[in-house]
């Protein structure tokens, strides 16, 4: 069965007759997926592949980008331009309309940062990313490098300005990172379990204040089995993020609502499709998608700085 129902609210969530689709397979580990309305388009990472393919409804899938510099995680900024982490050259970029690529920082303080994992852009424009060191521990997803850092943070781009700051430096492995709906809290996963059997497997929920940093850290969900890798939240705050065994869903409270099961490991959702209500996963070899009863929650807009 393709879902499983833990609580009585999800079956709201999930039309009666909808199921998990197969689109594409024959990657590596796919990540990273960020949805082009405009194109009706996904873009996605396949990060041991060192490309990015594009998947269009009808037409399947091709490169988009070849080598891509190991990119992971991907998303779009207000203008619309996409923007990248490149585990290759441990830094973040921006394509623009052009096609031509804009390095927006690969340094902190001097030094060379890990390998930029996952990204999220807020209203006010700025650019928020983690930063562990996955792309440098081996040669599978990047190249095998020592840290320069010391540590593993979560950074706030001020693409204007180019300032950039840490927003917390508690996390052991940041993975990835949504805002909630009103952009007061940031949840970042640690998904140090990834190569720590004793390691956290957690989403966190960061209270910030009005400087951007972390003012606060408390939990908002263990996932089991698993990690959670990346994440996505729902118009009504409803998380949904990858699992061992598929895509969890929890409520604000960080009550776990359903799962979605998929036969791979998931790396990654977003919301995309004509109404924002189909959920694009990413997993392992392949990409799914699966039409729900709620759609994802709005693009920011900008606002005054």
């Amino acid at each position: 069965m393709d879902f499983e129902n833990i609580s009585p609210e999800f079956r709201d969530l999930v039309p009666p007759n909808s199921w998990v689709e197969r689109l594409h397979t024959g990657m590596r580990w796919t990540e990273g997926p960020v949805w082009f309305a405009d194109g009706q388009q996904l873009i996605f990472s396949d990060i041991p592949n060192d490309r990015m393919l594009r998947w269009v409804d009808g037409l399947g899938a091709g490169v988009f980008r070849e080598p891509s510099g190991y990119s992971n995680g991907n998303t779009r900024d207000l203008q619309g331009r996409l923007v990248t982490c490149e585990h290759g050259q441990r830094r973040l970029t921006r394509t623009e309309p052009d096609g031509s690529v804009t390095v927006l920082v690969d340094r902190y303080q001097g030094r060379r940062l890990n390998s930029p994992n996952d990204v999220v852009v807020k209203s006010d424009g700025t650019i928020w990313f983690t930063d562990p060191p996955y792309g440098i521990i081996g040669n599978y997803e990047g190249y095998q490098a020592r840290m320069e850092l010391d540590g593993c943070y979560v950074f706030r781009l001020d693409p204007v300005s180019g300032e950039l700051r840490v927003v917390t430096d508690r996390l052991t492995r940041p993975n990835g990172l949504a805002f909630s709906l009103d952009e007061k809290t940031l949840y970042v996963s640690d998904s140090a379990r990834s190569h720590d059997p004793q390691g956290a497997h957690d989403i966190l929920a960061l209270s910030l204040s009005d400087d951007a940093t972390a003012r606060s850290q408390t939990l908002f969900a263990s996932i089991e089995p698993g990690l959670a890798d990346g994440f996505r939240l729902d118009a009504a705050g409803n998380v949904w993020t990858s699992a061992g065994d598929g895509v969890h869903c929890y409520a604000p409270s960080g009550k776990l609502l359903g799962k979605i099961h998929i036969p791979e490991t998931v790396s990654n959702v977003v919301f995309g499709g004509r109404r924002l209500n189909r959920l694009f996963v990413t997993a392992t070899t392949s990409v799914y998608s699966v039409y729900l009863a709620v759609c994802g929650a709005a693009r920011p807009r900008s606002a005054p700085r």
